[in-house]
């Protein structure tokens, strides 16, 4: 696990950089989405590298992390109207090329089969966007969930559904209950996962993460067993990390030709 320390603006253009060398490597990749916060500057970065550099997902595929269940079609913060807004309709990917669980399924455990078939059939994840709530919570992978968890339904801790509340008018009663979410084994199937976290609230997470026992209390701790794994963080949200100082000096050292 590569820790990246570094102010907040910074932390877009570094993931932003993975990507990218990623498509011009290989045009056809297969990138996955996440919402939220965290992910935002890498997004801006992205969709300003297409218009000013050429930067083209024409070839892409991409799958979102996660889908609320229930919100209707045109609700601006069903996720697949959220992606659609924040990178998808920003860069040239195909149409279809974006795919997401379907929460307004019938048959939801089918939605949710047909979904890992999608990714397995598209060759799988190459890199994978996170983020990471502050129960330490990857995707909708709430405290408790199976390490070994696929694409499933899951019920909302009323701390993420809080977290959330702010894009519902700080209305927790508007936050639905249930999502479609990547399980832990299908996230952890992705061949890089970068993760974003900034603020002092993501620092325990962060910490758990990064240097504590892997544990289905904090989801994200599965991550310490991935192959390669990207953690880029400001100074707040590492504040609670006990090899912060050995992260910089490692970073800082980085051979210039070694690429995330």
């Amino acid at each position: 696990m590569e820790v990246v320390i570094a102010p907040g603006p910074e932390l877009g253009r570094i993931a932003a950089d993975a990507i990218e060398a990623l498509l011009r490597a290989r045009p056809a990749s297969v990138i996955g989405l996440a919402t939220g916060s965290s992910p935002l500057a890498v997004y801006d970065e992205l969709a300003r590298r297409h218009a000013d550099e050429g930067l083209s997902f024409a070839q892409a595929k991409a799958f979102m992390l996660d889908e609320y269940v229930g919100l209707p079609a045109e609700h601006p913060e069903r996720y697949r109207n959220v992606i659609e807004k924040e990178i998808a309709s920003r860069v040239d990917f195909a149409p279809g090329a974006v795919q997401g669980p379907d929460g307004l399924a019938s048959d939801v455990i089918a939605a949710c089969a047909d979904y890992e078939r999608a990714i397995t059939d598209a060759g799988g994840v190459d890199l994978q966007i996170l983020g990471i709530g502050t129960d330490g919570h990857v995707a909708f992978n709430e405290p408790g969930s199976s390490l070994a968890s696929r694409t499933r339904i899951k019920t909302l801790t009323r701390q993420t559904r809080e977290d959330n509340a702010r894009f519902f008018g700080d209305d927790i009663s508007q936050v639905p209950e249930h999502c479609l979410t990547q399980g832990l084994a299908t996230i952890m199937s992705a061949r890089h996962l970068v993760l974003l976290a900034t603020g002092r609230g993501k620092a325990e997470a962060v910490h758990q993460l990064v240097e504590g026992p892997v544990s289905a209390m904090w989801p994200a701790t599965v991550l310490q067993h991935h192959p390669h794994v990207t953690v880029l963080v400001d100074d707040a949200a590492a504040s609670r990390l006990q090899l912060a100082d050995y992260y910089r000096e490692t970073y800082a050292a980085k051979p210039g030709w070694q690429h995330l």
